[in-house]
């Protein structure tokens, strides 16, 4: 399993050191030794510290947020993670939600309902301790953030954050797209295009997904079934400009001269440019 360094994290999520330190004397996450006694981070740290962020940015202190975890670590029973948990900003306090209880994080007081927008810089941890309870969609877009955060430095661990995005909210079209891209980039173009197929299972056909597919197949020398991706695609959205051109090369190249020259035509008028067939 990929591991990260404090350098890693103050990259990735752009934490100071000395949040980070702070962060982790209150408990909030429990790096490993590595070499040299240097802090190792899982990926599920970087998604527990992404809250953190999330608290920074919303203006809490960093004196709030350290005060507010430890005294969570004192008045929760060993049992419960503060993984289990989801973690707000409301206002400039910490707000915690355990199931359908909601307690401001530094006093202990609970809350009603409809007391603060606990929607509000709101960031879910890990996953629900209740495997039941269906994940939020803000436990998804913070995976997929993360992912995206991820692609450049580390594709792998980027797909595994896409992963669980779709595991966390299998509706997350744009989660499906990008895991498949990020495959089809790292040449598992097999699982790329079970990615592909299973989500227009899912979430039914859709013009880029549709696209991506048909590049796909073309890498995988499958030009007919290209052809029909591409087709499939124009019907979402006759306006995709690069499926018009793609389609002209491969007719071209399946020996169809008048459907190359009608799509070459139509991405032509699209966007205005000449280019050679």
């Amino acid at each position: 399993m990929q591991d990260y360094g404090v350098r890693d994290v103050e990259r990735l999520l752009g934490l100071s050191r000395a949040t980070l330190r702070a962060l982790i004397a209150s408990g909030f996450v429990s790096p490993a030794r590595g070499p040299r006694n240097s802090w190792r981070f899982s990926f599920q740290d970087l998604i527990v510290l992404r809250t953190a962020q999330a608290l920074v940015d919303a203006n809490v202190s960093q004196r709030r947020i350290t005060r507010s975890v430890r005294n969570l670590r004192r008045t929760l029973p060993d049992a419960m993670p503060l993984s289990g948990l989801s973690i707000s900003a409301v206002a400039d306090h910490v707000v915690v939600r355990e199931g359908v209880r909601r307690w401001q994080a530094e006093s202990g007081q609970y809350l009603l309902e409809f007391e603060g927008d606990p929607a509000r810089g709101q960031l879910n941890v890990i996953e629900p301790v209740v495997a039941e309870e269906a994940a939020t969609e803000d436990e998804s877009q913070e995976l997929i953030d993360l992912a995206a955060a991820l692609e450049s430095d580390d594709p792998a661990a980027a797909i595994e954050a896409y992963q669980r995005a779709i595991e966390s909210d299998p509706s997350r079209l744009d989660a499906r797209i990008n895991l498949g891209r990020l495959l089809h980039e790292s040449r598992r173009l097999t699982k790329a295009e079970e990615v592909y197929r299973a989500a227009l299972d899912a979430c039914g056909s859709e013009a880029l997904l549709l696209f991506n597919l048909g590049v796909l197949l073309e890498d995988m020398n499958r030009r007919a079934a290209a052809v029909e991706a591409y087709t499939a695609a124009l019907r979402e959205d006759d306006s995709l400009a690069d499926a018009h051109y793609n389609l002209a090369l491969l007719y071209k190249q399946l020996g169809r001269p008048r459907d190359a020259i009608r799509h070459l035509a139509l991405y032509r008028r699209l966007t205005q440019k000449r280019p050679t067939v």
